[in-house]
């Protein structure tokens, strides 16, 4: 029985030894190069030339990332419907169903963002 868990085992192993091979290899190039890091080019601002408006660590505002789960969320539904459309003729009247209540479920989702006010911006 425990002959069977052999190859995960020697899996982990060579995961766990590859990870900390790669973690301080990282580390020595890192210490390495870090004397290069005094640069002045390097700390200057970079992309567009001047310095920023702003802090960089400024807050989104909460319906950008509402915006952003709704896309994923129909992401995901485009991504179901494939494979189901498909395999529509073998699943049958099950699921059928079983797909109506899943976008049913998205669409009051979708309802409950759009009475929020997430998709308006002001």
């Amino acid at each position: 029985m425990l002959s069977n868990y052999l190859p995960i085992l020697i899996f982990l192993i060579i995961a766990a030894g590859l990870a900390l091979v790669l973690l301080v290899l990282g580390t020595g190039i890192g210490r390495h190069f870090a004397r290069f890091h005094d640069d002045r080019a390097k700390l200057s601002p970079y992309e567009c030339g001047f310095d920023a408006f702003e802090d960089s660590r400024t807050k989104f505002d909460v319906r950008y990332y509402l915006v952003a789960i709704l896309f994923i969320v129909f992401d995901l539904e485009i991504a179901f419907l494939f494979p189901w459309a498909v395999a529509l003729g073998k699943i049958g009247l099950a699921g059928l169903i079983a797909m109506s209540i899943f976008l049913a479920i998205l669409v009051v989702g979708f309802i409950y963002e759009w009475k929020k006010g997430a998709l308006e911006w002001d």
